[in-house]
């Protein structure tokens, strides 16, 4: 059955944002310097907001997900080997297939559509087709990453979020659905100080419960960051300078509600941060202008003084006005960090030089009978 299929590797996550895309960029950098005929996508699209107008409405040959087309720019891979989604998933899609009946119960039509996109390419090509958010997301489509899984009879590479023991219980999950499928893991957002001890000690722990361990990826504030433009969406949020600095990216928060001189020595000692702080406390913002400050966000009644927002413009500091409170504010945006899409230049390089670092792919490239990176 699978003898008419090119070489097909499916990567997973038991959970959504859980690094997937650092390790699809680390990935497919080797395998493309190897010298494999590297075609990439999503069977489920879970990312069209670059498109204009409702998602589910783009016609399917345009259904390129945000996160294809990226890694697709990024490695410089011509746009015959980005791989068309078959569905979307949104809100709207997924209630017309379960007011339907259509789905879970009837998968097939959707493998067929994915052997089929596989059976044209050639026979020589290298596939990575990147599964939804977890393992039963897609099931609503017959896309999940399970049934493609199986459907497909291709091996699969999870890449898994690692704080403690417990955190095996969803991989041994995996485990049970994926069987012999079932590659290898990569664990990611370990602290750095626990990378050696997670390779020396559980790596052989979960060796014993068939899980082959190929990477531990250190715990990241870059790859963990977020965008000031994405504050600024989240937020709702009003920008009252440096509209062309958004690009910058936060990596930590900072509540300016002390003192000014106990908020000078904190601010000190943090960086890339975004500080919120009331809109009357102008010590406050004037303190953190003058540290590692990405974005100011001013909560509460009031306005900033004219002579804050001209600092804020000679230093390039994005100045944003919410009309939250503090404590939603910083709900917000504590929510945002670890689940944005890794769509920025500097995380990717930086993704792509964690993986070649912290990864081992041989085991699986030798079971894929692809030839290893120089």
């Amino acid at each position: 059955m699978a003898s008419t299929l090119p070489t097909t590797l499916l990567l997973g996550s038991c959970e959504a944002f859980g690094g997937k895309s650092a390790v699809v960029l680390g990935l497919i950098r080797q395998l493309v310097a190897a010298g494999a005929d590297v075609h990439y996508g999503k069977p489920l699209a879970t990312s069209l907001e670059s498109r204009a107008g409702d998602p589910a409405l783009i016609d399917d040959a345009l259904l390129i997900d945000d996160d294809v087309q990226f890694v697709g720019t990024t490695l410089h891979l011509p746009a015959s080997r980005l791989l068309p989604s078959l569905h979307v998933l949104s809100a709207a899609s997924a209630q017309q297939r379960l007011l339907s009946g259509s789905g879970a119960s009837e998968p097939d039509g959707a493998l067929a559509a994915v052997r089929r996109q596989l059976e044209a390419l050639p026979s020589e090509a290298t596939v990575v087709l990147e599964g939804a958010g977890t393992l039963a997301e897609g099931l609503l489509y017959g896309l999940s990453l399970v049934q493609l899984a199986r459907g497909l009879e291709a091996p699969v590479l999870l890449v898994h979020p690692w704080s403690d023991a417990r955190s095996v219980e969803p991989l041994l999950q995996a485990r049970v659905e994926l069987g012999s499928l079932l590659a290898g893991v990569v664990l990611n957002g370990v602290e750095p100080d626990q990378v050696a001890a997670i390779r020396a000690e559980i790596g052989p722990a979960l060796a014993r419960q068939g899980i082959p361990l190929l990477g531990v990826l250190p715990r990241s504030p870059l790859l963990r960051s977020v965008t000031v433009d994405e504050l600024v969406a989240r937020l709702e949020a009003r920008v009252l300078c440096c509209q062309d600095r958004l690009d910058l990216l936060v990596e930590t928060l900072s509540i300016g509600a002390m003192n000014v001189n106990a908020a000078m020595e904190f601010f000190r000692r943090r960086r890339n941060m975004a500080v919120v702080t009331g809109a009357d406390r102008t010590d406050i913002q004037l303190a953190a202008l003058e540290a590692s400050t990405q974005c100011l966000i001013l909560t509460g009644v009031g306005e900033p003084l004219p002579q804050l927002i001209n600092r804020a413009e000679e230093l390039e500091v994005p100045l944003l006005r919410v009309d939250h409170d503090t404590l939603t504010t910083v709900e917000v945006i504590e929510r945002a960090f670890g689940h944005v899409r890794l769509h920025e230049g500097v995380k990717a390089t930086y993704a792509i030089r964690l993986v070649e670092e912290h990864c081992g792919f041989a085991p699986l490239l030798e079971r894929l009978r692809l030839p290893l990176p120089a």
